[in-house]
């Protein structure tokens, strides 16, 4: 049984993954520290949903031969948004006006703010 590749070599391999299948706005945002469930989240995005779905199997396919067992992939079926959960990294890929809609970026790098009283 091969061990789990560390999240900085997963990164890498994604992210060269998403370059190789010509994905778009990509942005890696660190959450060690900040998270216990993953210590990267990679936002990317793809031009239409033929284009999302062929760079999620492009990424799962490196994230199998590079020893992460069976990495969850869902979304799929329609592809306007897939996410890929290794472990250590977990990939979001868009369509653009899905990714607009939902913005996870805001949400992951906003600091927390102070609650206002009424």
């Amino acid at each position: 049984m091969k061990a789990q590749p560390d999240a900085d070599k997963t990164l890498r391999m994604i992210l060269s993954r998403l370059d190789d299948m010509k994905a778009e706005d990509t942005v890696t945002i660190d959450l060690r520290g900040k998270s216990a469930f993953t210590d990267y989240m990679v936002v990317t995005t793809g031009r239409v949903n033929r284009h999302v779905g062929a760079i999620a199997e492009n990424v799962a396919k490196g994230l199998k031969e590079s020893g992460v067992t069976s990495p969850h992939v869902e979304g799929l079926p329609n592809c306007d948004w897939v996410l890929i959960d290794s472990g250590d990294v977990i990939v979001h890929i868009f369509r653009p006006e899905v990714r607009e809609f939902y913005n996870l970026e805001r949400l992951w790098t906003q600091g927390p703010t102070a609650a206002k009283a009424i």
